[in-house]
C-alpha cells in the first residue's frame, strides 16, 4: 500500500468536526429540550398572543357589556365562564384582564429589574462606601414584609392601576440589585476587566459594556421570574381593591367580587384564579427553563 493510500485511508475515519455552536442557539436548543422550557414557552406564548388579539377575539368592552337578566350565570354556551353578579361574560372579562395582567408584569419588571440591576452593578463594581449605603437602602426595604411595604404605597399614593404599578416595582428593586451585586462582584476580578482598567478605559464603559454583558444569563432567569411574581402581587393587590378599580377586568378584583358568591357561584372565583395560576405558572417553568439553558456549566 502506497503512503498516500494509507493517508487517504486514515483520513476516511476521522469523523468530522461538529460545527461551533453560538450560545443563542446552544442555550436555544436546550431549552427546547428541556421539559420544563417547552411547556413555560407555550404557556406563556399562548397567553401573550391572548392578551395582543383580545381585542380581536372580542371587540366588546368587557367593562359595560352587562346583563342584569344573567347575573351569576353558570358556565354555558352563551357564556363560556359563566357571567358575574352584573351579568357581564367572564370568559370575555378573563380575557381582556390578560392584557391588564401582562402589562402589570412587564412594566414592572422593565422599572424594578433597569433600576436594581443598576444599583446592584454600581454596589459590586464600586464597593466601599456605595456599596455600604446602596444594601443598607435594600436592606431596610427587605425588612418590611414584601405585602405591607406594597399596602403602605398604594393607601399613601391612592388605589389605581399606576400606583400598583409604582408599588410592586419598588418592593421588586431589592431582589434584582442583590442578585447582580452577587454576579458582578465576581465579574469584576476578571482578566478582561482588569486588562480594561489597566489601559485607562472609564469605569461606566467597564461597568456597562465588559461586566453587564457578562452577568445577562441571571438576570434574563431573574426577570422572567419576575414577571410572574408581579402578575401574582398585583392580583393581591387587587383582590384588597388596591389594584385596578371597577369596572377594570383585574383578575385579583373579579376573585374578590365573587368571593361573596362562592358557595352559590364558584365559576366567579374559580375561572379568574386558574388565569393567574396558568400564567404565574407558565413564568416560572420558563424561568426555570431559562435557567438551566443558561447555566455555563451545563454547556456540553
Amino acid at each position: 500500500m502506497s503512503v498516500d493510500t494509507a493517508l487517504a485511508s486514515q483520513s476516511t475515519d476521522i469523523p468530522a468536526s461538529r460545527p461551533p455552536r453560538s450560545l443563542f442557539s446552544d442555550a436555544w436548543r436546550r431549552l427546547l429540550s428541556s421539559w420544563n422550557g417547552r411547556v413555560g414557552l407555550t404557556v406563556t406564548g399562548l397567553i401573550i398572543l391572548i392578551g395582543l388579539l383580545a381585542p380581536v377575539v372580542n371587540p366588546y368592552d368587557p367593562t359595560i357589556d352587562s346583563n342584569l337578566v344573567d347575573s351569576r350565570a353558570a358556565p354555558s354556551l352563551e357564556h363560556f365562564f359563566g357571567a358575574d353578579r352584573l351579568g357581564r361574560d367572564m370568559f370575555r372579562r378573563i380575557i381582556h384582564g390578560t392584557r391588564i395582567s401582562l402589562t402589570i408584569g412587564f412594566v414592572v419588571v422593565f422599572f424594578s429589574g433597569g433600576v436594581g440591576t443598576i444599583l446592584g452593578l454600581a454596589a459590586g463594581y464600586f464597593g466601599g462606601w456605595t456599596d455600604s449605603i446602596i444594601m443598607r437602602v435594600m436592606d431596610v426595604l427587605l425588612a418590611f414584609p414584601a405585602i405591607l411595604l406594597a399596602i403602605a404605597i398604594v393607601a399613601v399614593r391612592g388605589a389605581s392601576l399606576t400606583n400598583t404599578i409604582i408599588a410592586v416595582a419598588i418592593v421588586g428593586v431589592p431582589g434584582y440589585a442583590r442578585v447582580v451585586r452577587s454576579i458582578v462582584l465576581s465579574v469584576r476580578e476578571r482578566d478582561y476587566v482588569e486588562a480594561a482598567r489597566m489601559v485607562g478605559v472609564r469605569d461606566s464603559r467597564i461597568m456597562f459594556l465588559h461586566i453587564l454583558p457578562n452577568s445577562l444569563s441571571p438576570i434574563i432567569v431573574q426577570v422572567t421570574l419576575g414577571v410572574g411574581g408581579a402578575i401574582l402581587f398585583a392580583a393581591a393587590l387587587g383582590f384588597l381593591g388596591l389594584g385596578a378599580q371597577p369596572p377594570a377586568p383585574e383578575w385579583g378584583a373579579m376573585i374578590a367580587d365573587g368571593t361573596p358568591f362562592l358557595r352559590q357561584s364558584p365559576h366567579m372565583v374559580l375561572f379568574p384564579g386558574l388565569a393567574i395560576m396558568f400564567t404565574v405558572l407558565g413564568f416560572n417553568l420558563l424561568g426555570d427553563g431559562l435557567r438551566d439553558a443558561l447555566d455555563p456549566q451545563l454547556r456540553d
